[in-house]
């Protein structure tokens, strides 16, 4: 079953904690804090499998956890990094955050994605020590991981996409022009997922085509099964629509072209901005007068046109050629832009839960939701900080940091940032 679409959970591994530990030697009096730190989580990395062509492995798998990193232990031993968890995709994934609904990656190349980042390790007691503060008993937790929910929707990379509805000959086209080896029967919907083809124009020139399910009247409304795979049509650089000009279904070729055209528009109108090639299919069952009737019309709305019979391969090679020479003046596949995912979303997204530990001067601050907006946050920028102090006061922080007596100059530290406390 073909499959372009899956949500799915997503969920680093969390840091291990910082160890408390004192140095044990005989003979060696007072030897000091030594607990090692947490060792970091694992990370979710998304990363691309090209032997694969559809997202059908995650229909029943929806969940993936990379491993936690060990915790610290004594005589500064660190603990070990939590293994990375890799989930391949086919090229051309879109991963989209379900709840923003930001794009965070488009899996057309080969380079790898980090979806989620594991959690930092948290420090152990030896990070603690100071001239005034000699056996620190605190330590670290290491931090969560980072979670999401994700949704992976394919867009197939393809260089040209053929349209027209069901029966057309778009199947048979393909099979003709390259060694891809669709389903041909003589029924509507013989093709029920796309299929890619590539086209060698010679040696070190080539292009992909891809052989769309027929669309009819409707698709954009969810009619058929055109408006399940139009979605691979919009990275597309061109397009060849296919129409039957013997009408050989009793249907009109003009009406059939005006009626793909206008689902085009309905999805996505930058779709019917593409450039796009008319081919007239199934001439050997057509008039003289059928052929001048559909090519003048498609001619008088400034499109190239040409006469062809697919299963003969009778003008398939003047197609292809202007096919190649369009694209040789064309801008490459589309790639979609990652988006950052706004602060305003995390601050949404806390639920004001929070931890603060007091130990020697120094108040040490746990609440999950605070670790994405710190990511964000700009140190050496006034605007960030003050965005910061916000957060703090809006959320309780600043008030029970209050009421638990912090003073200025005290220790404030959130995970892995610390700073002196400024009333």
């Amino acid at each position: 079953m073909f499959v372009d679409i899956a949500k799915i959970k997503i969920k680093a591994g969390n840091g291990g904690n910082g160890a408390v530990a004192f140095h044990r030697e005989k003979y060696v009096a007072s030897g000091g804090p030594d607990g090692g730190d947490g060792g970091r989580g694992g990370n979710i990395i998304f990363r691309v499998n090209t032997n694969l062509s559809t997202l059908a492995d995650f229909r029943y798998k929806k969940s993936y956890k990379a491993r936690n990193g060990e915790d610290g232990r004594g005589s500064r031993c660190n603990g070990k990094k939590g293994e990375d968890l890799y989930i391949d995709v086919p090229r051309g994934t879109l991963i989209r955050e379900v709840e923003s609904g930001a794009l965070m990656a488009d899996m057309s190349t080969e380079d790898e994605f980090i979806a989620a980042h594991g959690g930092k390790g948290g420090w152990g007691n030896t990070h603690f020590a100071t001239p005034t503060r000699q056996a620190p008993r605190f330590a670290k937790d290491g931090m969560p991981g980072e979670e999401w929910e994700v949704q992976l929707e394919l867009k197939l990379l393809a260089d040209v996409g053929l349209l027209g509805f069901p029966n057309v000959g778009k199947s048979t086209l393909i099979s003709v022009v390259s060694e891809a080896k669709p389903n041909i029967g003589n029924y509507h919907f013989t093709t029920i997922t796309p299929v890619l083809g590539v086209v060698s124009m010679g040696e070190g020139s080539s292009f992909v085509m891809a052989d769309i399910p027929g669309l009819i009247e409707g698709a954009a409304d969810g009619i058929g099964l055109g408006h399940d795979f139009l979605r691979h049509v919009e990275r597309c650089r061109m397009l060849v629509h296919i129409v039957d000009v013997a009408g050989s279904e009793g249907r009109d070729p003009i009406e059939d072209f005006d009626a793909i055209n206008k689902e085009l528009v309905k999805f996505n109108p930058d779709m019917a901005e593409l450039p796009q090639i008319v081919a007239g299919n199934k001439t050997d069952m057509a008039t003289p007068e059928q052929i001048e009737r559909f090519k003048k019309y498609v001619e008088a709305k400034g499109l190239t046109y040409y006469n062809i019979c697919a299963p003969i391969a009778e003008g398939t090679k003047e197609l292809i050629n202007a096919v190649a020479a369009k694209l040789s003046t064309l801008p490459p596949i589309k790639r979609y832009e990652a988006e950052e995912i706004p602060l305003e979303f995390y601050e949404k997204k806390k639920d004001h839960g929070f931890k603060i530990i007091h130990e020697d001067n120094v108040f040490i601050i746990e609440a999950e939701w605070l670790i994405p907006i710190l990511s964000k946050i700009d140190f050496d920028d006034y605007e960030s900080l003050q965005y910061l102090q916000r957060v703090m006061v809006s959320s309780g922080i600043e008030a029970e940091l209050q009421n638990q007596g912090i003073t200025e100059g005290d220790t404030v530290s959130i995970y892995d940032i610390e700073f002196d406390y400024v009333p």
